[in-house]
């Protein structure tokens, strides 16, 4: 059994210093899809968006994820984008690599906004299929192609049919390799087996990053190269644990961390998912509830039955080496 502590405390201030203009993005460990905050009045708040990252390279992620679902991305606009790159990059100030989500509708703002990307300093970008058109498989392909050509930073493929409507299939991925710049999967399409079946037909060709909670231990058991997590932007410290005592093969350690996670991760795969993790957040003094509408504040029973699970979880804290 673990055993329990209280609620820990963080945060170091961070010293922003000369940043490093190239770093590799390697597409192995723990890749928060951090969250962007707002005051009440929904404008961004820099401040505890700081507090937050700061938070997570403490405690030993290795990228950080911006603009994409749990992001709030449909609700940001381009320049909050950018500027949310530019302080992340401050803020990581070479430490860490800033991946940026593209999920446009229009190939040509995909392709305009990457070029902006990399102005701001991104490292790397997570790709969605094209929004709101249900593409089929040669224009996805196209698609990815298009974006891939424009650009040199690596890219994660961001494969979620379940969520986007669009499956990246493996004749899909055949098709893709010859992008060089086209590195890796974030594989949510809730088969486990399909991490396998790239192994199997691709070997490491493309890194496999496990995009959804709960599901992530065992996609790191089967083989997966990391983890796009959400609820790690409240509990960074157990999410990270997981991850190295896997790789480290301590699967008893990790499994004693995740059966007590699993209640928490469950608040990820739910269409309220930013929401949950943003109480998650406040409860954990690393973030704010706030919402930009058209989301809205939990409230009621729904917010009693959310703030129980942190609040059960917060009191049997495992205890980390």
């Amino acid at each position: 059994m673990v055993e329990q502590v209280g609620l820990i405390q963080i945060i170091s201030p961070y010293i922003c210093q000369k940043e490093l203009k190239i770093m590799n993005v390697n597409w192995k460990g723990v890749y928060p899809a951090v969250t962007t905050k707002f005051f009440e009045n929904g404008e961004l708040d820099l401040d505890n968006f700081a507090i937050n990252i700061e938070a997570q390279i403490q405690a030993g992620v290795h990228a950080i994820v911006l603009g994409g679902t749990l992001g709030e991305a449909s609700t940001l606009t381009n320049e909050e984008k950018l500027a949310l790159v530019r302080e992340t990059k401050k803020i990581a100030n070479g430490r860490i690599p800033v991946i940026v989500n593209i999920a446009e509708s229009r190939t040509e703002d995909a392709i305009a906004f990457v070029k902006s990307a990399e102005q701001a300093g991104a490292n790397g970008l997570m790709l969605l299929p094209p929004m709101r058109y249900n593409a089929d498989d040669r224009e996805t392909v196209h698609y990815f192609g298009r974006i891939a050509k424009s650009t040199q930073l690596p890219i994660m493929i961001y494969n979620n049919p379940v969520d986007y409507k669009i499956e990246v299939t493996l004749d899909m991925f055949e098709e893709l390799k010859q992008y060089e710049n086209i590195q890796a999967v974030k594989e949510s399409t809730r088969d486990i087996s399909n991490i396998t079946r790239m192994r199997n037909r691709f070997g490491d060709r493309y890194m496999i990053l496990s995009g959804v909670d709960t599901l992530a231990m065992e996609s790191l058991v089967m083989g997966a190269d990391g983890w796009v997590a959400g609820l790690v932007c409240a509990f960074p410290a157990e999410t990270v644990a997981i991850y190295n005592y896997v790789k480290d093969a301590e699967i008893e350690k990790a499994r004693d961390i995740y059966r007590w996670f699993l209640p928490l991760l469950e608040l990820d795969i739910n269409a309220k998912l930013v929401q949950n993790i943003k109480l998650a957040e406040l409860a954990t003094g690393i973030g704010t509830q706030y919402v930009r509408e058209p989301r809205l504040l939990l409230e009621g029973e729904e917010k009693r039955q959310v703030e129980k699970i942190i609040n059960d979880a917060l009191a049997s804290r495992p205890k980390l080496n």
